[in-house]
């Protein structure tokens, strides 16, 4: 037990198919998305290979990780994670040759990754699964160069990854189906919640939500109907409470009593199309750019991002844990 009562979180040890002991992954890119699964990573016990061809990659690396392990500590460590099981290496060949899984967080060209993953491919060992964070890129495109595609997923993670539990899981055309099994039960061993989209589509599925949110956000605001502060504080306290406990079809089904889903169809299905006819198709203009700018810099006024990005942190978490401890949401 930690000292908050609760059991210590267990290292992985055993895949879907009894197979594969995952005890390395090699993280591969260390910006903000790459830095923050390697402190994901050794939280649950794993060791960690990291490269990163950018001049001083070590050293942010390093630090991010020391940022982000309270954090992670209040969650609770796997037995023996800790923060020296991190390794970085200049070569990319050198980090993923030992790993038993890999996760990419390059950046997001085509031309890149097709190379990256070749060489990728050549270098890790056969039974390695090699996944991409890619928010926008088609994995089928990705695994193009590999002489082995059938090991090539989409492992899309919500940032950020060490806080926010959501992976979108996905195959190219020449994913294998086992790939894909072993890709959803590791995530799901180190404690993620992921989710299997099963046709490549842009931006995947919770992207593409967000984008339809934002798309109606920005066009409020073009059209003068609410301030940027207003129409934060319209999600953040009112439909975003009841969307951070469960998703919108099931908040959909509460909100028809006993009659359920089927009751609120029948009843505002109507409506909801000729809502949908009436939403607005903004374009990126200098002039909205301009005016959203300038909104969130009101709505923000003297606070510091940064203090901000940590009370999101601290409530996340208890968010999370809260759910977790219930365990009757899922």
């Amino acid at each position: 037990m930690d000292d908050e009562g609760r059991e210590p979180l267990r290292a992985v040890e055993i895949m879907s198919n009894g197979s594969l002991d995952v005890k390395r992954v090699a993280v591969v890119g260390t910006g903000v998305i790459g830095a923050s699964w390697a402190a994901y990573f050794l939280a649950h016990g794993l060791d960690v290979n990291a490269t990163d061809p950018s001049p001083g990659a070590e050293d942010r690396l390093r630090d991010a990780v020391a940022q982000h392990w309270p954090t992670l500590v209040r969650f609770g460590l796997a037995e023996g994670a800790s923060v020296d099981r991190l390794r970085f290496h200049d070569s990319l060949e050198d980090a993923v040759s030992v790993a038993d899984f890999v996760q990419d967080n390059g950046p997001e060209r085509m031309d890149f990754k097709i190379e990256l993953f070749r060489r990728m491919d050549a270098a890790a060992p056969p039974e390695t699964i090699l996944a991409s964070s890619s928010s926008g890129l088609a994995i089928s495109g990705v695994q193009a160069g590999c002489a082995h595609p059938q090991r090539v997923v989409l492992g899309h993670p919500f940032n950020p990854p060490h806080l926010i539990p959501l992976v979108e899981v996905i195959g190219g055309e020449k994913t294998s189906a086992e790939a894909i099994d072993r890709t959803m039960a590791f995530y799901a061993a180190i404690g993620k919640r992921p989710i299997h989209v099963k046709r490549e589509v842009k931006g995947h599925i919770a992207n593409r939500l967000q984008a339809a949110l934002w798309r109606e956000a920005f066009h409020l605001v073009d059209e003068g109907v609410a301030s940027v502060a207003d129409i934060d504080t319209a999600i953040a306290h009112g439909p975003g409470l009841r969307w951070a406990v469960m998703g919108p079809f099931m908040n959909l089904h509460l909100s028809g009593g006993a009659g359920g889903i089927e009751h609120v169809l029948a009843h505002l299905g109507g409506p909801i199309e000729d809502w949908w006819k009436d939403l607005g198709a903004p374009s990126m203009t200098a002039a909205l750019k301009q005016k959203v700018t300038e909104g969130v810099a009101e709505e923000l006024g003297a606070r510091r991002t940064a203090d901000l990005e940590a009370a999101r942190d601290t409530l996340l978490l208890d968010l999370i844990r809260a759910k977790a401890d219930t365990g009757k949401l899922d």
